[in-house]
């Protein structure tokens, strides 16, 4: 789980305790792009357009929800019903070995137009483990969301938020957007559906939230809360891309 052992840092674009904090434009490239490189599916483009209508008005600007860990036959389902339901779309960070067992629930995101990014193949310490097998980790993922969904990745987040130089060169090899989160939800050390709702009722335009597609059903059942909580100041669920201005950024979707 990405946020094992963490803390949300005290601001955006901060490092805590010697772990990143911040958002990375990694490769220029990748500056008009999120989630996929390829044109969406019908599904999606379906999605979209359900999304715009449900969230017409964003006067106070968009913010970025996040799922990592999954596909997880224990919650990806219910987090797809949860925030269709509430007309929202949100960026869900695979690891590739949860993919090739769940291929089925990676295409069901892929369907209800959310976008999918990288997070590894087997969520190691890239900054630990040197290379090639940093690398190796990052472009096995890749290989795996592209050959089960056919669309590439153009968003990555490192394990832990674990990052360094080196990892950041095997991203832009890649074409990837490293992004991070500003906001912890705190869901993988327990945090019950109230304090999940509380942590993203901190969020304002710009902010990109932790949280994890991993079994827990308080994550699910914040959903309701969480967006409704959006709606109520002004704030939309927005898509991430990468911004001219050298880090990720949430825009309209």
């Amino acid at each position: 789980m990405t946020g094992r052992g963490k803390t949300a840092p005290r601001r955006a674009g901060t490092r805590s305790t010697g772990r990143a904090r911040r958002f990375a434009l990694v490769a220029a490239a990748t500056a008009a792009l999120a989630g996929f490189s390829a044109a969406p599916s019908p599904a999606a483009t379906h999605g979209a357009a359900h999304t715009e209508r449900a969230w017409a008005a964003c006067p106070n600007g968009y913010v970025g929800l996040t799922y990592d860990d999954g596909p997880n036959p224990g919650s990806t389902q219910a987090l797809l019903n949860a925030l269709r339901a509430g007309g929202a779309k949100a960026t869900f960070f695979i690891w590739g070995l949860h993919a090739d067992q769940y291929p089925d629930l990676l295409r069901a995101e892929q369907a209800a137009g959310m976008w999918i990014a990288n997070h590894t193949t087997s969520h190691a310490h890239l900054t630990q483990i040197g290379e090639p097998a940093a690398y190796n980790e990052i472009s096995g993922a890749q290989n795996t969301i592209r050959r089960i969904t056919g669309q590439t990745p153009t968003l990555f987040r490192p394990p832990y938020g674990e990052t360094n130089a080196q990892v950041r060169t095997d991203e832009a090899r890649l074409g990837l957007t490293e992004v991070l989160w500003s906001v912890d939800s705190q869901d993988w050390n327990g945090a019950g559906t109230q304090q999940i709702v509380q942590a993203a009722a901190t969020m304002r335009a710009g902010s990109i939230i932790l949280m994890h597609d991993g079994g827990y059903q308080t994550t699910v059942a914040a959903v309701p809360q969480i967006l409704s909580g959006l709606a109520a100041r002004g704030l939309c669920p927005g898509r991430i891309t990468a911004g001219a201005g050298g880090g990720a950024v949430v825009t309209a979707p």
